[in-house]
């Protein structure tokens, strides 16, 4: 079963970094696109950014220029810099592969959750 694990969240002030880390197990990580996603209490699930498996990334707007996407594929990990956060950048972060229909490929794992602070 593949297993989707989200780590380096925390609580950090408003201007702070953070960097969050996605390890993928029993699937071949890097022929897929794959994508950050984060939730809000009360809110939907959004998508914050994707990373194809040739490189090319998109952002969702209210993150650009503050939060940068990579991946290693030798260690089936990708990452989320997260540069200047914002209070309404709190929020559950979770990660998966991305189905060029838009739709996420796998089951979700627990996300990691961001706070910040005014």
């Amino acid at each position: 079963q593949v297993q989707l694990v989200e780590s380096g969240g925390g609580l950090v002030q408003a201007g702070g970094s953070l960097r969050l880390s996605c390890t993928a197990s029993r699937i071949l990580f890097s022929i897929y696109t794959m994508a950050w996603y984060r939730q809000a209490p009360g809110s939907q699930r959004e998508l914050v950014a994707t990373m194809t498996s040739g490189g090319s990334t998109n952002y969702a707007d209210s993150v650009k220029g503050r939060f940068t996407i990579s991946r290693d594929n030798a260690k089936n990990t990708m990452y989320l810099q997260m540069n200047s956060l914002k209070p309404e950048d709190t929020a559950v972060y979770y990660c998966n592969a991305r189905r060029p229909t838009g739709s996420s490929l796998f089951g979700w794992g627990q996300g990691t959750q961001v706070t910040v602070s005014s």
